[in-house]
């Protein structure tokens, strides 16, 4: 077995990188066949007149866009940010201790006069079954 990062997890996309003017789901990431994962959110500068973007990482059973709900705060280790001009341009991550299958990254909210939000949500998924090639 490699001692490598590489093999050690995986990458998958929930949000892809755009320029985040409103509410958005991101796509499911499937958690199967892996023992751990991690959000790691990419924001770059926000502009508008008092933008504010409301992340929040939602879990499911199932891939239905309404099975999705809120993660509850007890199965995160680390806080969802809500980024303002005050905290943009830096990354966060969320540690994932919950059971389901299925995670995605959602904004919740965008407000203030056009709020305009670059970033991206990746889900990193760690402690394969069965190590990546």
């Amino acid at each position: 077995m490699s001692r490598d990062l590489k093999n050690q997890f995986s990458v998958a996309q929930s949000l892809a990188p755009a320029a985040a003017a409103a509410a958005a789901d991101g796509a499911a990431v499937d958690l199967a066949n892996y023992r751990s994962a991690m959000v790691v959110i990419d924001a770059g500068t926000a502009t508008g007149t008092t933008p504010s973007f409301t992340f929040e990482v939602q879990e499911s059973d199932t891939t239905t866009p309404g099975d999705f709900t809120p993660v509850a705060d007890a199965d995160l280790d680390g806080t969802e940010p809500v980024i303002t001009t005050a905290n943009d341009a830096a990354v966060y991550e969320i540690g994932y201790r919950g059971r389901k299958r299925y995670l995605r990254v959602t904004i919740e909210a965008a407000t203030g006069t056009t709020p305009v939000l670059p970033c991206s949500a990746l889900v990193l998924r760690g402690g394969p079954r069965v190590s990546p090639k």
